[in-house]
């Protein structure tokens, strides 16, 4: 297993010093930057010296096989735009012109919600590039997502993009059976449409306790979309969305328990959460960070500074769980860094707050994968997967 995994740092071009202006012109309305990138997505193609455009190439086309039967995945590349960019499920072919080639929309829950209304509910952290959110998974309900999702998901494909659809419990459930229904209808909701499901079970950004910290739910859970799956006459790829704070043995118990329940793979991770950032390579201070929440909270934070811990993880999952699929998600900003991640047996990375920091982040990273690709002599990564076959 490769163990060269560097914090590759990006030359600050011209277009990144433009984003960086913009970030401080607009520092007192982080909410607003934040849901500025559906507009750039959508404008890119016809935005001066943008070069927003979808990059139909095979030079980076990837194709994620299950050995359960479940459907494959055909990514444009192996670039996931992460769940929370876009959680509406509006307009998803707009993300390819950002270079993506994949996206995983919402996170939905099974009803309309409005999040945290604190505001504001997120914030920049400029000196780490780094975000730390606390929203509230806000979102349109399932139902919607899914409704908008079928009727693009055939023009996402011809644009090169995987669609998955995140979903999550409905906060504020107090029966445990109830919660168990609220989420495995959202699953079966997404279930017919999405090319995988992400269940998220690691949300830090609602105020109340995660799943992945208690097992008998998360067996419950994962037993039932067993069941719902097993009963289908098709099978479609699902994902589980874990913290990246977890000790390793805790994050043991919890791989048994999805490869006990036929779960394909695992998102790592999710935001990591700011009460922890002592553990991570920040600058900032904890008593620094912004309030995001009426209770003082701080939320999750993304962004550059995860990245040697999501790799730790990683590492773990691939050493101990080899036959789970893994998207890697933590501070990911280089395509040096996919292709040490794909040596370390990944199947493809998600990424968000990158954008908020890098011109055109995904069009970049495709290039720089390209090119780390090239060095070790292979044209396409379909070369590299052909010369070094998983399992």
């Amino acid at each position: 297993m490769n163990d060269n995994c560097i914090n590759h740092e990006y030359y600050m071009r011209v277009s990144d010093r433009i984003l960086a202006l913009i970030r401080r012109i607009f520092h007192n309305n982080p909410e607003f930057r934040h849901d500025s990138m559906k507009h750039v997505a959508r404008f890119a193609p016809i935005i001066p010296l943008m070069g927003g455009r979808p990059d139909l190439s095979k030079t980076l086309n990837r194709v994620v096989t299950f050995a359960d039967g479940s459907n494959p995945l055909h990514f444009g590349a192996p670039i996931v735009l992460a769940a929370g960019a876009n959680k509406t499920a509006k307009r998803i072919c707009d993300y390819a012109n950002m270079g993506f080639g994949g996206i995983s929309v919402g996170t939905a829950t099974r009803h309309v919600r409005e999040g945290n209304t604190h505001r504001p509910r997120i914030g920049f952290i400029e000196n780490d590039r780094a975000i730390h959110n606390s929203m509230g998974l806000n979102n349109d309900g399932v139902e919607a997502v899914t409704r908008r999702t079928d009727a693009q998901i055939a023009a996402a494909h011809r644009a090169g993009m995987c669609v998955g659809i995140s979903v999550a419990e409905t906060p504020g459930l107090t029966d445990e059976n109830e919660k168990v229904k609220d989420i495995i209808e959202s699953f079966s909701i997404a279930y017919r449409v999405a090319d995988y499901i992400e269940i998220n079970v690691s949300c830090p950004n609602t105020g109340e306790n995660r799943l992945d910290l208690d097992m008998s739910f998360i067996d419950k859970i994962f037993s039932e979309i067993k069941n719902y799956r097993d009963a289908q006459s098709y099978r479609k790829a699902v994902y589980a969305k874990l913290s990246p704070d977890m000790e390793e043995a805790h994050t043991a118990t919890i791989m048994d328990a999805l490869v006990k329940a036929g779960v394909n793979g695992v998102v790592i991770g999710n935001t990591y959460p700011t009460k922890k950032i002592e553990n991570l390579p920040v600058r900032v201070k904890y008593n620094e960070l912004t309030p995001l929440r009426a209770d003082g909270d701080c939320g999750g934070m993304s962004g550059r500074p995860l990245y040697e811990n999501m790799v730790k993880n990683v590492k773990f999952i691939r050493e101990h769980y080899p036959q789970m699929s893994v998207m890697a998600c933590g501070g990911i900003d280089h395509g040096y860094k996919i292709y040490d991640l794909i040596k370390l047996g990944v199947d493809a990375v998600q990424c968000y707050s990158v954008v908020a920091f890098r011109w055109m982040a995904a069009h970049a990273m495709r290039k720089e994968l390209q090119e780390a690709l090239s060095k070790d002599g292979f044209k396409t990564l379909a070369d590299y997967d052909s010369k070094n076959p998983k399992g």
